[in-house]
């Protein structure tokens, strides 16, 4: 994959390899459709690509937390899969 710079990405705008491939392919499926691709929805894309929203503290903080419960829940899934007498047996 090419890397993306500003003088080969849409408009020369800074952006990553993923988002310039993703502007691309909202152009390619308006173009495919007939309808104009220099819309609202696009620069509301752009906008958010260049200055994505910040999460406030709260936010952030919820992710965090629920990410480590999910984490746990999963690790401890895994280690009674380890502990079963049964999982390392053939069900035959």
């Amino acid at each position: 994959m090419k890397e993306s710079r500003p003088s080969n990405t849409f408009r020369g705008l800074p952006l990553t390899s993923e988002q310039d491939s993703e502007i691309r392919h909202y152009i390619h499926i308006k173009e495919r459709s007939g309808m104009p691709w220099d819309t609202p929805e696009l620069s509301a894309m752009l906008a958010d690509m260049l200055d994505p929203p910040e999460l406030a503290a709260e936010e952030r903080q919820s992710i965090d937390d629920s990410m480590r419960a999910e984490h746990a829940t999963a690790q401890e899934g895994a280690d009674a899969e380890l502990l079963s007498p049964e999982s390392g047996r053939d069900a035959t």
